[in-house]
């Protein structure tokens, strides 16, 4: 599968991305909601990581453009919020904006988060 993670912060994007890669996944970062955005709609991955919080343009507004695009309603990437400020307003933030889920960072265990993600995205994918 394709991943796309999308966060101004290196060392997110860098940890991510290496777990995603050590099992088996092709991976791709943008380091705001512009370049993100841009790198989606040339792309089109499998799943997405994006953080809430960004200069430029926002996590739940990368959310609602990609999720608004004509051009994917049979296609819908998986898509995970992202963000440090955990709490039922993130949870509840992440489901408006159509995302999949919320993860609360710093994470536990990161391998987890992917597993998680990659799971969500093998089922809508089989579906």
């Amino acid at each position: 599968m394709k991943f796309l993670i999308i966060d101004d912060e290196p060392l997110v994007r860098r940890s991510l991305s290496r777990a995603l890669q050590a099992r088996g996944h092709e991976c791709d970062e943008a380091v705001d909601g512009h370049d993100g955005l841009s790198k989606w709609e040339s792309q089109r991955p499998d799943a997405v990581f994006v953080d809430i919080l960004m200069p430029g343009l926002s996590g739940p507004d990368v959310v609602r453009r990609i999720l608004t695009n004509e051009e994917i309603l049979k296609d819908r990437p998986t898509i995970a919020l992202i963000s440090a400020f955990s709490g039922e307003d993130s949870e509840k933030l992440a489901k408006e904006c159509g995302a999949a889920c919320f993860i609360a960072k710093p994470f536990e265990d990161i391998f987890a988060v992917v597993d998680r993600v990659i799971a969500m995205a093998k089922k809508k994918g089989a579906s």
